[in-house]
């Protein structure tokens, strides 16, 4: 509910003072509400971009295991031991 509010609340002060934001979130929930463009950063790099409508029908793996929480496919978890 919480994260509801904040979305609300940035999405309101965006228009109100055309302004321009990034936001960094793994939230896809947010992405949707928030976004008109997206990035997805892995390892570093930027593997994917473009208009918040084309990331269901990306066509990247890793955008797509990601999306969907997919175990499977070209992100891998490490485990490291301490």
């Amino acid at each position: 509910i919480m994260a509801d509010v904040i979305n609300e609340l940035i999405v309101e002060r965006v228009k109100e003072l055309g302004a321009t934001t990034v936001t960094i979130t793994h939230d896809m929930s947010s992405v949707r509400k928030i976004a008109d463009k997206v990035a997805m950063l892995y390892n570093g790099k930027i593997i994917w971009q473009g208009p918040r409508a084309a990331i269901d029908s990306s066509g990247n793996d890793y955008v797509d295991q990601f999306i969907h929480g997919r175990a499977e496919g070209p992100i891998q978890m490490e485990l490291r031991r301490r």
